[in-house]
């Protein structure tokens, strides 16, 4: 006969100890001497788990308090849905009722989130195929889905959670959703303002009311962080001009019945602003107070800027960073003056204790090999503590590429008050590309390409890539690697071999074809952190495949010189780039100069391009931006600069609103054949797209060109040189930089070849 011991069930768990005591009192038995434990009931859940949470084995006295913490043990397991005890003479029976299992979890009308992304964040938090099917981390699932519709404006989403039994004690768990409409920011208020007028202030939020490109940038969904980060920049935007005590009092967002429109009232109190009387250093500066007056950037008789209070005190814990002193205090104390609205700044310094780098370690680089961040570092162990070394450092391990974020920690030593450790954090982010794409431009048509790319191959920092692009007029196959630690010094080693066919566009007519194959070594040695010379050399082919309306000057070098041509190019160039972005730049310069010497074959020239780029920011919004290149090329021994070493000019990337390619000289039969000489001019103003915020993905710009190609023969003639003025559009597509312009032609000349409108992929300037 079976006594039923102790039995405790799932709908009961919230109150585990009470029932418990209740269940002894109910079936208090006397104690036995347990002969065997059985266990009935399981499915998928095996007995040795059973055995393991029992506190007690065959042999031991069961008692009511051993029972009590069995049920409490095996509930804990979060396993079964119900745990009872019985006996049956001497014979424990252990008898459980399993959860069911989830079998699958699904969603249904999600539209805002991608499937994959919320299975994956129900598996974080435990609701997943194959474990134990729990309804308290369901509903906890629902009000999460719910809260990240929240954050994407849609209040008014609804979620209904099924689950359905299936065979062998199994769920299949369904989250249906009814999204609904994105609430979407109908006013936004100011209120105490003075100084400024309110739309001047709401212009400086990234959050708006929408305009027609809303559903391009989303700046009319309300969300909790970018309200608090425009709230930042209202604060900021007061403190750098003069209003020390400005102050946000309160925010208020209100919502209406139907969840779809949001208003948001800011109330400020801008206070009196003050102008600086005078800057005072107080502490200990190292006898180098002269040094750190040099740093200050705060003018009395200007309006105070918190901006520039923050810049002096950051420059001045940094140079006490390059002597050694690691823990260095600089802090800032205004004294106000409220009768005249003046304020004194103090700025305190205390150095504390120097320190010397005693172990640099790396963190995050699951892939990349510890030395390729470890070679890049300026700041070395067992050296004393450099503030410009370490910020240099991160710098040049973040411009590797290979990582989304690299951050550098300095940890105290314990026990050792003069010593640091320096923890590189690094996060890596997937460096191998597989490209398949099409382009289409309006001088090139339809081009298709594939590219394979690893930046980072096995982790050891080298770049291996495969290129082929089947541009109609431009066909390409390249495959190039680069060591860019060649030598321990920083000697970058790159081998090109490539093959590349050029025909004539299909407005200028004609069949011929420019056929040329060869391959190349280049180093670069880096001279400065921001400076880098290239040299090297190679071999290259040259055909020159005759068709129809091939120009005469084409026919006349291959009749000389053979179809054929052979040269042996030396190669030598520099670069310096200190660009905010290589992509949208918005301050910084770039600088290249290439050149090359042909010292053997059939082809003796020299040929060199140099070019300038500069951006200049007017303000957050606004930048100019300047382009300027000039390329020269010379035959030697006595011969003509090659042809197929001409330079073109025309279209996007030079002159606009002229065809691509068709400035400079022309054949009897009107062809291009471009020059030894080039010169490009260009302006551009450059700002964000009306409704896009401050998106630099998509910006416009107005600009004006200028520029021409010589021949070997022609002077440079400013007079000779064309130009246009224009507006475009610039777009960081998921294809690449995309670039739009209008053009119209402001000097040209008789037979030019006129195209207003022109786009391409991949084009800058």
């Amino acid at each position: 006969m079976r006594k039923t011991i102790n039995r405790l069930g799932v709908r009961t768990a919230t109150a585990v100890a009470a029932l418990a005591l209740a269940a002894n009192a109910a079936w208090a038995l006397e104690p036995f001497k347990v002969q065997d434990i059985r266990v009935e009931g399981l499915q998928r859940v095996e007995p040795g788990t059973i055995f393991a949470s029992l506190p007690m084995r065959v042999g031991d006295e069961y008692n009511d308090e051993k029972g009590a913490a069995a049920i409490r043990a095996l509930f804990a397991l979060g396993l079964f849905k119900d745990v009872r005890l019985e006996a049956s003479g001497n014979v424990l029976v252990v008898v459980v009722e399993e959860r069911p299992t989830v079998a699958d979890v699904d969603f249904a009308g999600t539209k805002e989130f991608d499937k994959d992304t919320l299975k994956k964040a129900m598996r974080d938090v435990g609701l997943t195929e194959g474990r134990p099917f729990d309804k308290a981390l369901a509903d906890r699932a629902e009000q999460e889905l719910k809260r990240q519709y929240i954050n994407r404006s849609l209040y008014g989403a609804e979620v209904v959670t099924t689950v359905t039994p299936i065979e062998r004690n199994r769920v299949n768990v369904t989250f249906t959703v009814t999204e609904g409409e994105p609430a979407k920011i109908k006013e936004i208020r100011i209120l105490g303002n003075q100084a400024f007028s309110e739309s001047t202030l709401k212009g400086l939020f990234d959050q708006d009311t929408g305009g027609w490109l809303s559903w391009y940038t989303k700046s009319n969904r309300y969300s909790r962080a970018k309200l608090n980060a425009d709230l930042e920049t209202l604060r900021s935007y007061y403190l750098t001009r003069g209003y020390l005590e400005f102050r946000i009092d309160s925010t208020q967002v209100a919502i209406s019945p139907d969840k779809q429109d949001i208003s948001i009232t800011v109330n400020v109190t801008e206070g009196p602003s003050y102008v600086v009387s005078g800057v005072k250093l107080e502490g200990n500066y190292l006898d180098r107070e002269d040094e750190f007056k040099s740093l200050v950037t705060i003018r009395p008789g200007e309006p105070y800027n918190a901006d520039r209070v923050a810049e002096t005190t950051k420059a001045f814990t940094d140079h006490f960073g390059n002597f050694g002193f690691a823990f260095a205090r600089v802090e800032s104390v205004p004294e106000v003056d409220r009768e005249h609205n003046r304020v004194a700044l103090v700025l305190r310094a205390e150095p504390s204790r120097r320190a010397y780098v005693r172990r640099i370690n790396v963190s995050g680089n699951n892939r990349t090999r510890d030395e390729v961040v470890r070679r890049e570092f300026r700041q070395f162990e067992a050296s004393w503590y450099d503030g410009d070394k370490i910020k240099l450092s991160r710098d040049r391990v973040d411009r590797l590429g290979y990582f989304t974020e690299v951050n550098v920690e300095t940890q105290e030593v314990p026990g050792s008050p003069d010593q640091v450790d320096l923890v590189v954090n690094v996060q890596e982010k997937p460096t191998g590309s597989l490209q398949l794409g099409a382009g289409f431009s309006s001088a090139e048509k339809i081009s298709l390409s594939f590219g394979i790319k690893q930046e980072n191959v096995f982790g050891s920092g080298n770049y291996l890539g495969v290129d082929v692009n089947t541009s109609k007029y431009r066909r390409t196959l390249v495959f190039s690697t680069t060591d860019p630690y060649f030598t321990q010094d920083g000697v970058s080693r790159t081998l090109d071999l490539y093959y590349r066919t050029a025909k004539p566009y299909e407005d200028q007519g004609g069949n011929y074809e420019l056929v040329t194959a060869g391959a190349s070594v280049r180093f670069g040695v880096p001279f400065s952190e921001t400076d880098t010379v290239f040299f090297g050399g190679g071999a290259e082919q040259t055909r020159i495949k005759a068709g129809t309306n091939i120009p005469a000057s084409y026919l006349s070098y291959a009749e000389k010189f053979g179809s054929t041509s052979v040269s042996v190019p030396l190669t030598i160039g520099w670069s310096r780039d200190d660009r905010d972005s290589a992509l949208a730049p918005n301050s910084g310069r770039y600088q290249r100069l290439n050149s090359e010497w042909s010292v053997a074959g059939d082809a003796r020239y020299v040929r060199a391009n140099y070019q300038y780029q500069q951006y200049v920011p007017l303000n957050k919004q606004f930048t100019i931006a300047f382009n300027g290149e000039i390329g020269l090329g010379k035959g030697m021994n006595g011969r003509p600069f090659p042809v197929f070493k001409n330079f073109y000019s025309g279209g996007l990337g030079s002159v606009r609103g002229f065809d691509q390619g068709t400035l400079g000289p022309r054949d009897v039969t009107g062809a291009s054949l471009g020059g030894p000489k080039k010169i490009t001019l260009n302006a551009e103003l450059i700002a964000p797209f009306p409704g896009a915020g401050n998106d630099r993905t998509l910006r416009w710009f107005t600009f004006v060109d200028a520029g021409n190609v010589y021949g070997e023969d022609e002077k440079w003639e400013l007079s000779e040189m064309r130009a246009s003025a224009g507006i475009g559009l610039s777009w960081i597509s998921p294809l690449g930089p995309l670039r739009i312009a209008y053009a119209q032609p402001v000097r040209k000349f008789a037979g030019d070849r006129i195209q207003k409108l022109q786009f391409q992929i991949g084009t800058s300037f």
